[in-house]
């Protein structure tokens, strides 16, 4: 990452592509692409189809899981990292032929200064917004909440820091240990390199992402019916409601 992007860039280059190693490496992550996709599929709306920003597409892997939850929904997709992005046009030209998927080679924060104000029903996104140095994560929050329609939802499947410092490096630790265990075996020490350098991008004071602080940023942009659910170790989804308008039902 550079000194001057506020996200990381690193899946521009040999993470991005093998990123799908990243089923070995973490199982929980694609268990959490397929959460987002359910949750988003439990959404009760007045409108149909769905419109769904998705932040990170990355190589499509929660794409498909929205996609295949609910077959009327339409996915706007934005990734401004093209080797993930390409690999993810690939494989779901399909749903681009149906015309219920659209992608955008911006960045998130660019991206969503340029939709209007309360015209999405829901914002999706899993393992993206960990990635954001938290200055621009909190200016990505504030868009997303404007962006959405009154009791639109934001969901997020992410690297959520335990707020016990202690165990949330126990758990790092153990993260670290798997990856020697799946990636020697393969004899593959260029991306064991880059996933070690990149978990220190994420564990760095202007990345982290802890639970207590990210809650309160969300509702500090005003959000409301903030929950945590499924953790399973550093992951987590989080929900959360922008409310009703005057003239909207709760």
């Amino acid at each position: 990452m550079s000194n001057t992007s506020p996200y990381d860039a690193m899946f521009s280059s040999i993470i991005g592509q093998d990123y799908d190693m990243l089923q070995l490496l973490s199982p929980a992550a694609t268990e959490m692409s397929r959460l987002v996709g359910s949750t988003v599929n439990a959404c009760p709306t007045t409108t149909e189809p769905l419109q769904i920003v998705e932040l990170g597409g990355g190589t499509g892997v929660t794409t498909l899981a929205l996609l295949t939850a609910n077959e009327t929904l339409q996915v706007f997709s934005i990734d401004n990292e093209p080797v993930m992005q390409q690999q993810a046009k690939q494989r779901l030209q399909h749903w681009v032929d149906q015309e219920r998927l659209t992608f955008c080679a911006d960045d998130a924060l660019t991206a969503l200064q340029q939709l209007a104000s309360d015209s999405v029903d829901i914002i999706a996104s899993a393992y993206t917004l960990h990635n954001f140095l938290n200055n621009y994560r909190e200016q990505v929050l504030k868009e997303v909440f404007r962006v959405l329609k009154p009791n639109g939802k934001f969901i997020n499947a992410d690297r959520y820091g335990l707020n016990d410092i202690s165990q949330h490096t126990l758990i790092v630790q153990e993260e670290v240990k798997h990856y020697f265990k799946v990636l020697a075996p393969l004899n593959r020490p260029d991306l064991l390199e880059q996933w070690i350098v990149h978990l220190f991008s994420d564990e760095s004071e202007n990345h982290v992402m802890r639970e207590a602080v990210a809650l309160q940023q969300l509702q500090d942009c005003g959000f409301a019916s903030i929950t945590v659910s499924d953790r399973n170790a550093i992951n987590a989804l989080v929900t959360a409601k922008k409310p009703p308008s005057e003239n909207s039902p709760a």
